[in-house]
């Protein structure tokens, strides 16, 4: 096997041996990237000189000692380009600094590798929405590989990444990590410091791992996790091993089955691969419990309300003056606001923009946002009650298989519907994790389907505990 197809638990026990040196793996990446890259359009640039300087200063006595790590094109590192997927940025922003999570990441030994494509600033579920080229799925090429982090799950599925960096806005870790057949996790609300992540939605966004195994995540977690005093949502509490989890059963643990996430107009294959998990579930002891989620119908909405609104509110900054894209064309001030943000912002953007600032706006502030909010409420309690009787709720994490490029590009209500499993994950700031758990068969090609696991805010070791088990079976 390839250095390049290796899990992080695998290229550590032969770093400490000695057998392999951090250089090695660099360079075995780097030549899968040069021969793969231009067929998945996974990452948009990478700089192997850079990393090799890095990877000969690694302490290999740390957790991720000599570890390249590929990140979304939405987190800044130091003296790289962070374009969000947009021409906004391109070629134009290099980050003055490192954010938490790479910073984190540096701590603990792990390479920064490669800036990774994502929907243009992580609005969208396709990865089709970048500026800067699309990325295909490497299961089936003529497919996407799901979004926003598209990029960084086709790099970890495709072999030219070992793990990566995403961020989950609304599902944009798991669905694509589903759709793509790799492990994807996203933490409790404040777990992991969004310093120096460009905001989408900023009561919305986390940074997480995807990885090749349930294992990998963990490790992954453990760097990541911790108080920030530079972000004033990260969360002041203890970080436990996440790896202590791993190996354990799951005898007697139950399991939740929201009746509304096992309903009429889920793709066959989809259903018939989450009911197979299910009797997995059962033969390593869990026991299902059917529970009830009954806002569940209200997620979308309330998300194309909430997180379009901080959206428009975040990327007022893009104006042209400070940094970024600036219209050659404007003959006054007015004109170069508008004209810098025209030319600067693609169309999903802009749709988002337009619907964020219109919920906002004086005589529709009540009627939408406050309402929205309301109803995000509603969904936290759903869960709470929810837990009240189970320790897990197991459900697909996308209803249908990775669907064909173009397919839905006229069609955005039905793009926004792949994320009905995934979005109030992120509306109540529970942590989640999806991982493969069989194929659909779909005009022929075998697709990756994903098990989603949801636990109690901060119980990430309830959610790796049963994903272990299951991955392990």
């Amino acid at each position: 096997m390839s250095l390049a197809s290796s899990t992080i638990t695998d290229l550590r026990q032969k770093l400490v041996a000695k057998e392999i040196s951090p250089s090695d793996i660099i360079r075995d990446l780097a030549s899968a990237i040069e021969q793969k890259n231009p067929t998945l359009g996974a990452y948009l640039g990478w700089d192997v000189e850079k990393a090799l300087a890095h990877a000969e200063q690694a302490d290999l006595t740390q957790p991720l000692g000599g570890i390249p790590i590929g990140i979304k094109d939405n987190i800044n590192v130091l003296g790289e380009p962070c374009s969000c997927g947009s021409k906004m940025l391109a070629g134009t922003y290099r980050a003055p600094y490192d954010a938490g999570a790479i910073s984190s990441l540096r701590r603990a030994g792990a390479v920064p590798l490669g800036r990774l494509n994502m929907d243009e600033f992580a609005m969208g579920s396709s990865t089709e929405n970048s500026a800067l080229g699309i990325t295909r799925n490497p299961h089936d090429l003529e497919r996407i590989p799901g979004g926003s982090s598209g990029g960084s799950a086709a790099a970890v599925a495709g072999d030219i990444a070992i793990a990566t960096l995403g961020s989950d806005t609304g599902g944009s870790i798991r669905q694509p990590a589903a759709l793509c057949g790799c492990v994807g996790l996203k933490p409790t609300y404040g777990r992991v410091s969004r310093y120096g992540l460009v905001a989408f939605a900023s009561s919305l966004d986390q940074i997480g791992p995807i990885t090749k195994t349930v294992a990998d995540a963990a490790l992954l977690l453990n760097s990541l996790c911790g108080k920030d005093p530079r972000d004033s949502t990260s969360l002041d509490v203890a970080v436990p091993d996440f790896t202590q989890a791993l190996g354990q059963d799951i005898r007697g643990m139950r399991i939740g089955l929201p009746r509304e996430y096992f309903v009429a107009g889920i793709h066959a294959g989809v259903s018939a691969a989450l009911q197979a998990a299910v009797k997995k579930l059962e033969a390593l002891g869990a026991i299902p419990v059917e529970i009830s989620l009954p806002h569940t119908d209200l997620g979308v909405s309330t998300y194309y309300i909430i997180a379009p609104a901080e959206a428009s509110a975040n990327l007022a900054r893009f104006d042209g003056v400070r940094y970024g894209h600036r219209s050659p064309k404007a003959n006054d001030l007015l004109e170069h606001y508008m004209m810098t943000r025209e030319e600067g912002f693609g169309p999903e953007v802009k749709r988002r923009i337009l619907l964020g600032t219109y919920v906002l706006s004086s005589g529709y502030y009540d009627a939408y946002y406050l309402k929205a909010q309301r109803a995000r409420t509603l969904i936290r309690q759903d869960f709470e009650k929810a837990f009240e009787s189970v320790d897990l709720i197991v459900s697909p994490t996308s209803p249908a298989p990775a669907h064909k490029l173009g397919e839905l590009k006229d069609n955005p209500l039905a793009a926004y519907l792949e994320d009905i499993f995934t979005i109030p994950v992120n509306l109540a700031g529970l942590p989640a994790i999806s991982l493969p758990c069989g194929h659909a068969i779909e005009d022929g090609a075998s697709l990756p389907v994903g098990l989603q696991m949801i636990a109690k805010p901060l119980d990430e070791l309830t959610l790796l505990r049963a994903a272990d088990a299951f991955e392990r079976q």
